[in-house]
């Protein structure tokens, strides 16, 4: 009898540490930006062996949607039990996941007039981060993922600096724009005015179709794309037309259309193929 105790014990213990450890996730932290003149919220995902470890972790930045802010993708996207289990199941890589707040208005991650948000992104939060946290800080090691906006917003970040990440995985993304037209019909919208050059200017760099039309293949090629965007979803049109563009280049990318619209479901079930396929990056880049 006292030898049965004594392995159920063992077996308790041993359960625990093996299916016990969790990840845990920080919402509310801050920093405060010089160039956005404010304090910026982000959170932060930080994987089961971070405290009980010295070793340093690859990075995936996590971008929300139009109207949402840094908790979206912790309360919303579950990203905290999705990642803890895609890692327990040897699905993901342990990872530190940054999730950064965008949602002021509709101006989001671009710069655009006196809010610089992509310059603040890259030049005060990114190396913010990354000292503060034990991140790998190489392109290797470097993710970017998103929703909506936020799958712009990855489109975005890794076409200007394809030289930072090592795969991009827009979701149900607003690739911007399609033409210059609906550009200054959004402007006029917002009553926002600005020059032909500069609505030219702004169209250019942040269409995801024309850049990919535009630049350097083998820039475009350094990434590893991975785009997914529902069947019923309203954003269907600039995904197919950037996976065309892609085809005809012949850059290498993965293209999925499954059943569904703009939705946290959707999306939900995008995240553990996401962190597999960033995973995999990190591992084969």
């Amino acid at each position: 009898m006292k030898n049965t105790i004594l392995f159920l014990a063992f077996h308790l213990i041993i359960s625990s540490f093996a299916f016990g450890q969790n990840g845990k996730v920080l919402d509310e932290l801050t920093l405060n930006s010089k160039i956005l003149k404010s304090q910026r919220k982000f959170a932060i995902y930080l994987p089961p062996d971070y405290d009980s470890s010295q070793r340093s972790y690859p990075v995936l930045y996590l971008l929300h949607g139009g109207g949402d802010d840094q908790t979206g993708w912790v309360q919303f996207g579950e990203v905290l039990h999705i990642t803890d289990k895609a890692i327990r199941e040897g699905k993901a890589t342990p990872m530190i996941i940054v999730m950064p707040d965008a949602n002021t208005g509709k101006r989001g991650y671009f710069n655009r007039g006196d809010w610089r948000y992509e310059d603040f992104f890259f030049e005060e939060f990114m190396p913010y981060v990354e000292t503060t946290y034990r991140i790998k800080r190489e392109k290797r090691f470097r993710a970017v993922a998103g929703l909506s906006m936020g799958g712009g917003g990855s489109f975005m970040y890794a076409l200007h600096h394809p030289e930072l990440f090592s795969s991009a995985c827009p979701l149900s993304a607003s690739v911007g724009p399609l033409t210059i037209d609906k550009l200054k019909e959004r402007l006029k919208e917002r009553g926002e005015t600005y020059s032909e050059e500069e609505i030219k200017t702004y169209f250019k760099r942040h269409n995801a179709i024309s850049l990919v039309e535009s630049m350097p293949v083998e820039d475009v090629k350094s990434v590893r794309w991975f785009i997914d965007c529902g069947d019923d979803d309203f954003l269907y049109e600039g995904n197919s037309l950037i996976h065309i563009a892609m085809k005809k280049k012949d850059i290498p990318h993965e293209y999925r259309v499954r059943d569904g619209r703009h939705s946290w479901t959707y999306w939900r079930a995008s995240l553990p193929v996401v962190l597999e396929f960033v995973s995999d990056t990190f591992h084969q880049y």
